[in-house]
């Protein structure tokens, strides 16, 4: 009886190594959790790329001056035009001389370095993007499919005026299954799309 004992304590101590070695070997980056691809799609360099406002100063043509951007920085009073005549080589007529106002000076001085803020054409950072959520993911094999929510969030006071930040967008992006775990596909195969891909061809939510 004494002898039955020891062989099952020894059978159970020696099933624990195993286990625990099949435990080591398994990485959290191998089960393609919710959790798991809201962290890879929120920390790629895509998705972190920053939103840009470009505003051109000096002479543009018509449509430029026509522009959504143009409204909304007219709009909001940080630039003003009059009319000109256009310079060879530039068109639609007619042509407007945009400045900035004093409160654009202010606002945009606090925005870009001051050397940036002098050239006719000036680059504002005007928003990031902000992971709402997983919608979903379709798997098949070693390759994934991931649905995902998310929402621009201004930066500044000129993002404000140009992104509002209870618009969601919805894009579907590829994953594949590696030897190190998965990871999210960084050219289009197949099927699937690229990251890039996926936030270029987000699509507006109601």
């Amino acid at each position: 009886m004494q002898f039955h004992r020891a062989i099952q304590f020894m059978r159970k101590k020696s099933i624990l190594p195993i286990t625990l070695i099949l435990l080591a070997s398994c990485s959290p980056r191998d089960y393609l959790t919710r959790r798991l691809a809201t962290d890879l799609i929120a920390s790629s360099a895509e998705f972190n790329q920053q939103q840009q406002v470009v505003l051109k100063t000096g002479m543009v043509s018509n449509k430029d001056y026509i522009s959504p951007e143009f409204i909304v920085l007219q709009h909001h009073g940080w630039v003003t035009a009059i009319s000109a005549k256009c310079p060879p080589g530039v068109e639609p007529t007619p042509c407007w001389d945009i400045s900035l106002t004093p409160s654009g000076v202010d606002t945009i001085r606090l925005l870009v370095h001051a050397d940036e803020a002098t050239k006719p054409t000036i680059t504002i950072p005007a928003a990031r993007r902000e992971v709402i959520g997983v919608t979903g993911i379709s798997k098949q094999g070693t390759s994934a499919e991931v649905e995902f929510a998310w929402r621009w969030i201004p930066v500044n006071e000129i993002g404000a005026a140009f992104y509002a930040d209870d618009q969601h967008y919805r894009s579907l992006v590829g994953f594949r299954q590696f030897d190190d775990g998965w990871r999210i596909v960084q050219t289009v195969p197949r099927s699937g799309q690229s990251i890039d891909e996926a936030l270029k061809n987000a699509e507006p939510t109601p």
